[in-house]
């Protein structure tokens, strides 16, 4: 029963097994003919029955299903063989059809195979378009580089190779063109850097030689600095150190290089001195270097800079005082001395206008200016010494109005009394007169020249002038009086009339005041002003010339004397005074009648002096010790001789001597021949 039932159990397995073996994939059987060992023993064997019985089944339906459709497949074949002969008809058809295609398609398959080459070829041009694409603009770059280098723009160069650099060169850089390019641009860059420095040196040596043109311009305030040079030069070299990162370099390079220019231009040559050209070059190839570096101060940020410029310039200041100081010491021509104060004043004026400090120079032009004074006292020396050389030392006859007027027009001259004589008349002093006034008048209009454009008062101008007039009057004038007055052939007409004109010089000093009042407009009420020192420059001189006249008059007595004669031993008198006694005193009459002119004081004194001196050398040869023996007509002659001289003294040769005062000079001669007389009796 067990069996039997674990039999029936098993049927229906196997047909569920049987049923999933037809249904299912031919993938999925092995795990379903698995299962059937799995199962209970014998399982196997009862499997292989019922499929062995499901086989059989299957064959009958299949046998039966023939059976049915054998008539069918007997029509078919039927139809099959009834279609053979069609089908190989159609197959030669196909066949010849086939062969005629073929043929046509030959030429089509040519056509195909060069479209599918244009096809490529056309593809290959694309990407070689799209590849040059992206290259034309590196080259077209790099020519542009190129064209920029050899039109020397070279900042606009290096921006290019900037470009090339971030923007064009990382787009093609896997060709080797681009690598050889980049290779290049460092070699390009030394290019520039070299060029520009060349270029720039250049520029430093142009301006260099060129810089007195460009001072002489700007000294004159014409045109700009900028109008005479090309700093493209400049600027260029900067923008490039600066785009190349070496900007420092480059500054260092300029300011050494125009330090050692400025050395060479300071140096002076060494006949600067003897021509005003040589100073103006000077001036003007300073002013060109300043003028050049106050522009570069300007226009550029940081090649150079204001600390800069103003340690440079208080060096050559420095430097240019020492040489100014140095070559105007060998200056002797004072119009040369006026020509280097203006060119001073100018060159001054100049680079203050471009902000540089020039005090200092003002400073030295006040020493110049004592210079100017020195060599203007020399050259008047001269003049002075000329005019007394050229006099005639007589009083100036005129011989009418327009004459008169002529000379009054020179030299300020007021007496009525002469106004009211008529023609002709003659004015008291010498020709020399008015010409010194008038040279006295040209050395203040030459003073005051270099006094113009220092930047000074009025006040302070009219000082200057009155302090250089007063050393024109104490020592240049009064110098060449004294050495005039001491000359060996100014005689005592000379001396007289010397004496005359400087009593008129000194009177006119006043009008010598007011003449430097009115040129620099200074009022002597309002303002203390040095007063000019006429008086003792001028009483001075006459007073020499007073001293002159009585030791000439002195001598001209003693030459006088000399010519005496007298015999001591002689019986008679010759009943007249000696022939060289009336010569004598007929040669004072005619002196003292010029001395009518001098001061009376003058004239007195030196009447007296010529009694006095007269007296004694009289007195001398009676006192003579060789003299042993004197005869009683000796005594009588010498007497005689005598007489004359009390004569001529009582006769009043020189106004303003009171009583017998002149004759009190021969008293003790009278009282002496008084003696001798009464020793003869």
């Amino acid at each position: 029963m067990a069996e039997n039932s674990e039999g029936l159990g098993t049927v229906p397995e196997h047909e569920r097994i049987l049923q999933e073996i037809e249904s299912t994939d031919t993938a999925c059987v092995g795990p379903t003919l698995r299962s059937v060992y799995d199962d209970q023993p014998n399982a196997h064997k009862k499997f292989m029955e019922k499929l062995d019985a499901c086989i059989r089944n299957h064959d009958k339906e299949i046998e039966k299903m023939c059976n049915f459709h054998h008539q069918g497949f007997v029509d078919a074949i039927t139809e099959l063989l009834k279609v053979r002969t069609d089908a190989e008809k159609l197959k030669v058809q196909v066949t010849d059809t086939n062969r005629r295609f073929q043929d046509a398609g030959k030429e089509v398959i040519i056509q195909t195979e060069d479209i599918i080459r244009c096809r490529i070829q056309q593809r290959n041009i694309t990407t070689v378009v799209e590849k040059l694409q992206l290259c034309l603009p590196v080259l077209e770059m790099y020519s542009k580089l190129k064209e920029q280098m050899t039109a020397k723009r070279y900042y606009s160069a290096l921006k290019t190779m900037e470009q090339l650099e971030n923007v064009y060169f990382p787009r093609v850089s896997q060709y080797r063109f681009c690598q050889l390019m980049i290779e290049n641009l460092p070699k390009l860059r030394e290019d520039i850097k070299e060029i520009s420095m060349s270029d720039l040196k250049d520029f430093l040596e142009s301006i260099r030689k060129h810089s007195d043109k460009i001072g002489e311009t700007a000294m004159k305030q014409i045109l700009t600095v900028q109008d005479l040079v090309d700093f493209s030069p400049v600027y260029r070299c900067l923008h490039i150190y600066s785009v190349l990162g070496d900007e420092e370099t480059f500054e260092n390079y300029y300011r050494k290089q125009r330090k050692k220019q400025a050395r060479l231009v300071l140096q002076p040559q060494s006949n600067m001195h003897e021509t005003v050209d040589g100073y103006r070059r000077y001036f003007t190839q300073i002013v060109g270097f300043f003028v050049v570096e106050d522009h570069i101060l300007h226009v550029t940020q940081g090649l150079v800079t204001r600390a800069y410029t103003d340690e440079l310039w208080n060096m050559a200041l420095s430097k240019i005082i020492a040489v100014l100081r140095a070559h105007s010491s060998y200056c002797t021509d004072p119009d040369l001395v006026l020509e280097l104060k203006n060119l001073i004043v100018i060159f001054a004026d100049t680079l203050q206008g471009y902000g540089f400090p020039v005090n200092r120079l003002f400073d030295l032009l006040f020493e110049i200016r004592d210079q100017y004074n020195e060599t203007l006292l020399k050259k008047w020396a001269g003049v002075f010494r000329d005019i007394f050389e050229e006099d005639n030392y007589s009083p100036i006859p005129i011989v009418n109005e327009e004459e008169y007027k002529a000379v009054i027009s020179k030299f300020p001259f007021q007496d009525p009394d002469l106004e009211k004589q008529s023609f002709p008349k003659k004015f008291p002093m010498s020709q020399s007169v008015p010409h010194i006034y008038i040279q006295v008048k040209e050395f203040i209009y030459a003073s005051l020249k270099f006094s113009e454009s220092l930047h000074r008062s009025s006040t302070e101008i009219d000082d200057m002038l009155r302090k250089s007039t007063n050393l024109l009057l104490t020592r240049t004038l009064s110098s060449c009086l004294l050495n005039l007055i001491r000359k060996p052939h100014i005689g005592l007409t000379e001396l007289v009339q010397i004496i005359i004109n400087t009593t008129h010089l000194e009177q006119a000093c006043k009008y010598l005041e007011d003449f430097i009042t009115n040129i620099t407009n200074i009022s002597q009420e309002t303002v203390h002003t040095t007063r000019l020192y006429g008086l003792s420059t001028f009483k001075d001189a006459r007073h020499a010339a007073e001293g002159e006249i009585y030791t000439k008059l002195n001598q001209k007595i003693d030459e006088f004397v000399q010519l005496a004669d007298y015999d001591w031993t002689m019986s008679e008198p010759d009943g007249r005074a000696s022939g060289y006694l009336m010569d004598l005193i007929n040669f004072l009459r005619s002196i003292f009648q010029v001395f009518t002119h001098l001061p009376g004081k003058v004239a007195q004194t030196a009447c007296m002096s010529a009694c006095q001196h007269l007296s004694t050398s009289l007195m001398q040869m009676l006192l003579d010790s060789e003299l042993k023996q004197i005869s009683m007509g000796a005594v009588q002659q010498f007497n005689l001789d005598v007489i004359q001289c009390e004569l001529f003294a009582s006769s009043e040769p020189v106004p303003g001597f009171q009583g017998d005062t002149l004759q009190l000079a021969f008293i003790d001669l009278r009282q002496k021949i008084v003696e001798n007389q009464e020793r003869g009796l």
